[in-house]
């Protein structure tokens, strides 16, 4: 088998290395981003992982202490040279890097901690650089647009990076502008990804990774068109304009284009960062119940969901101008469309998993695609165990021993989660991701899967049902039962709000309150 491994990367390496000159060339290359080189890197760490997994695990029995101790010295040694890869490729490589890095309840944890990195360590494009993107998009060089642009930027992403500028008439903006080398090189960078998962597929035929090849076929031409990334961030201010918590930065677009955005400049801390929110007085459980309720209506009630929430994307600070808590939410290059059918299957199934109405969970993890592996998508998706699902996600909560264990399941059923999510809707894959994303803010906030963050889910899933029914009737007596029933379900979801409040109460508290409310001041 390892000779096969060796055979194969050597012909893929030829093949690949020989087409990959012609394949790569824009003015702005480097030697470091010649085709061979690039190919060729690639093929090579893939080659030596392959080889890795192979050889170092054959002589060992399969589920042995000795052999799960192998396997994770093994994936810490695959996830480092992976993310070696993703840093000297860049562009491309890096976003799959952060993709897969964002599934912490999916893959080893050895590959997601290893490639979380990546999201601090994306390149730098020069100045130089950042001049002829503006000047070849814009029509003018930065003096003419600007009064000052800082040359160090606010920060660097795989496909981009913002700098802080303020324009001619003085206001201060945010120009995100992409790497030059990016658009040039993503299609390439995304067929040679293919090559290399099918090249693995064929020594590993458990593993099903293609799905990360289509994502990144459909979403990457979509996050470096920047005028698209502009529709979305107006879309979404507009759709969740009633959360006077949500600030979304108004885009600039007479001076925007594919590869240049200007916006409005919004400082603020990242999302995760507690002695930023310690600081400025910001209680970190109201932050958390915003995000879930911001995201709720996202995914349940409007199926548009902004699917990159890592922290440097979710900035908080409070208002100047009212001193209010408010949530800035940046990077509307990468949402999801959920068709109707699926959102309202998503609904049912929270729903009953918030419940714990296994039959139904059964049916609705089925009808998403699960088929027989609906309790491990059941897991996947709540990121708890099968116990904790069969009691109640919202009456057992989250244990750090629970937590590490499902950490640790994760490579001893990586064969079947890989064949899951090859298996479901297309749309699913970005949900997992954000679901990830989101869990890891709430871990760093100190708010995971706590009952009010359900309770939010619930009274989205029962607006989101009661809407669909009342849509599909033309009877107003029925509208007027399901609104009824709607107003039922959200009283009772309500009722269960106060209960958690009045029990989060210090009991003198809650006594000194019952007595304001039975004994108003007089005035």
């Amino acid at each position: 088998m390892a000779r096969r491994a060796l055979k194969l990367a050597s012909w893929t390496s030829v093949a690949l290395a020989a087409s990959g000159i012609c394949l790569y060339s824009n003015k702005y290359l480097d030697p470091n981003d010649f085709g061979a080189v690039r190919v060729g890197r690639a093929v090579a760490t893939t080659a030596v992982i392959s080889y890795d997994y192979l050889t170092s695990l054959r002589s060992v029995p399969y589920g042995s202490e000795e052999y799960l101790q192998l396997r994770s010295k093994v994936h810490l040694r695959s996830a480092r040279r992976l993310c070696e890869l993703c840093c000297a490729n860049r562009g491309t490589f890096i976003k799959v890097g952060q993709h897969l890095g964002a599934l912490d309840y999916l893959l080893p944890e050895e590959y997601t901690s290893t490639l979380k990195v990546l999201h601090s360590q994306a390149p730098q494009s020069s100045m130089k650089e950042v001049r002829q993107v503006i000047r070849e998009d814009l029509g003018k060089e930065i003096h003419d647009l600007f009064l000052s642009f800082d040359d160090t930027p606010l920060g660097a992403a795989s496909l981009a990076q913002v700098h802080k500028a303020v324009l001619r008439d003085g206001r201060t903006v945010a120009v995100k502008v992409q790497h030059p080398k990016v658009q040039a090189q993503s299609s390439k960078d995304i067929l040679l990804m293919e090559v290399l998962v099918l090249a693995v597929k064929q020594l590993f035929p458990e593993f099903e990774f293609m799905w990360l090849v289509d994502e990144a076929k459909k979403n990457l031409p979509l996050e470096l068109d920047f005028l698209n990334e502009g529709r979305n961030a107006e879309k979404v201010a507009q759709m969740l304009k009633h959360f006077d918590f949500l600030k979304v930065p108004h885009i600039y677009w007479e001076l925007s284009t594919k590869r240049v955005l200007l916006m409005e400049f919004v400082d603020g801390g990242q999302v995760n960062d507690r002695h930023y929110m310690e600081r400025n007085k910001i209680d970190v459980n109201e932050i958390s119940r915003h995000l879930g309720r911001m995201y709720s209506e996202m995914i349940f009630v409007n199926g548009f969901v902004h699917c990159d929430p890592h922290p440097g994307n979710v900035l908080v600070r409070k208002r100047p101008d009212t001193g209010k808590v408010e949530i800035v939410l940046l990077d509307h290059g990468l949402y999801q469309v959920l068709t109707e059918e699926f959102r309202l299957d998503y609904c049912r199934l929270w729903q009953s998993l918030i419940w714990t109405n296994m039959q139904s969970v059964r049916k609705y993890s089925q009808r998403l695609g699960a088929g027989d592996l609906y309790p491990l998508f059941a897991c996947m998706l709540t990121a708890r165990s099968w116990d904790s699902v069969n009691k109640g996600i919202g009456q057992t909560p989250v244990t750090t021993t629970e937590d590490s264990e499902i950490r640790n399941h994760a490579a001893n059923y990586l064969p079947q989660i890989s064949q899951l999510l090859n298996r479901v809707p297309r749309q699913m894959l970005l949900i997992f991701k954000t679901n990830d994303l989101l869990r890891g803010i709430e871990a760093a906030l100190g708010t995971r899967a706590s009952a009010s963050s359900f309770l939010n889910m619930s009274r989205c899933c029962i607006k989101a049902l009661a809407a669909h029914k009342k849509q599909k009737t033309c009877s107003l007596f029925r509208r007027a039962r399901i609104s009824l029933r709607e107003a039922v379900s959200l009283w009772k979801i309500n009722l269960q709000e106060l209960v958690l409040h009045l029990k989060g109460l210090r009991l003198t508290g809650w006594v000194w309150a019952l007595l304001c409310w039975l004994l108003p001041a007089s005035h």
